[in-house]
């Protein structure tokens, strides 16, 4: 068992009195196109999720079993699943042109052994996964996607769908238009947040020798850090405004000023051992102790 999924797992145990508490879901109602397809894997399946429009959740269990259950009420679309070797690929096919959001639903519920890659790609609806920990991509149009408890490689791009990462293990990538990025206490040595008008909220540990860089061009970016936290800052906005809860000294690893026509947040926090980097054109940088 690998190190990072023994991380994973303890975290999952301790919080599993609050796992119905983030992401509970009604019950899929009835559904006039209902398929239940059970594929048998072994080692590190990689799922593949194509859809349009609709909820798409993805939980774990210890068998070496893919389950996936899928339910659309329109005749203008179809799904599709296949399984090649341990790849298993989930699709929705549309067969007009011109559709409502409602004819385009199609809903999916897929349980998954915990070391499984995910691959999705969704237009609009919801995405949520919840206790898998192998390496992730998601691309949205405006779908948002909640993560809780998951580990490896986590690269999201979405244009307008807000992105919530809870107790993510790994690195972490994300880049948005203008969809909201929240990351509430990662276990991550590698954040590289993006967006254009996006808020973005940082709420965790800066861990030892980390580098966590967090941009946009015009919305709030909120960093919370504790009394223990460690880092190097570099907080720049060219028109907006910095508010910095963190008493500062100078750099001692030889780090030089910005420019004076920026607004800015600039030293070190304690020894500095992680590096912090937030930048924006004209939003509002907040770092703020944690209560």
């Amino acid at each position: 068992m690998t190190q990072k999924l023994q991380i994973a797992r303890r975290v999952a145990g301790a919080s599993a009195a609050l796992a119905g508490l983030l992401f509970l879901a009604p019950a899929a109602p009835a559904s006039a196109h209902r398929i239940e397809k059970h594929y048998t894997v072994d080692g590190r399946p990689v799922v593949s999720i194509r859809n349009a429009h609709g909820h798409i959740e993805v939980k774990s269990w210890k068998r070496p079993e893919v389950v996936v259950v899928g339910n659309h009420n329109s005749d203008k679309v179809e799904v599709d699943t296949e399984q090649a070797g341990n790849r298993i690929e989930v699709t929705t096919h549309i067969l007009k042109e011109n559709l409502k959001p409602a004819d385009l639903q199609a809903d999916y519920n897929l349980t998954v052994p915990e070391e499984t890659e995910l691959q999705v790609r969704t237009d609009s609806g919801m995405v949520i996964v919840e206790r898998v920990f192998g390496d992730m991509t998601f691309d949205t149009v405006a779908a948002d996607v909640q993560l809780r408890e998951v580990a490896g490689y986590l690269a999201i791009k979405t244009i307008g769908g807000s992105v919530v990462c809870t107790r993510c293990i790994g690195r972490i990538e994300v880049n948005s238009i203008s969809g909201n990025v929240s990351l509430l206490q990662p276990v991550s040595s590698s954040v590289r947040v993006q967006t254009s008008s996006g808020h973005i909220y940082f709420d965790g540990e800066f861990h030892r020798d980390g580098i966590y860089s967090l941009r946009n061009y015009s919305g709030l970016i909120e960093v919370r850090f504790s009394d223990t936290d460690s880092f190097d800052l570099t907080a720049t906005s060219l028109q907006g405004k910095v508010e910095n809860q963190a008493k500062l000294k100078p750099d001692p690893h030889g780090g030089r000023h910005v420019s004076s026509r920026f607004t800015t947040a600039f030293g070190t926090f304690n020894e500095g051992h992680a590096k912090v980097e937030l930048s924006s054109f004209s939003g509002t940088i907040r770092i703020r102790r944690r209560d």
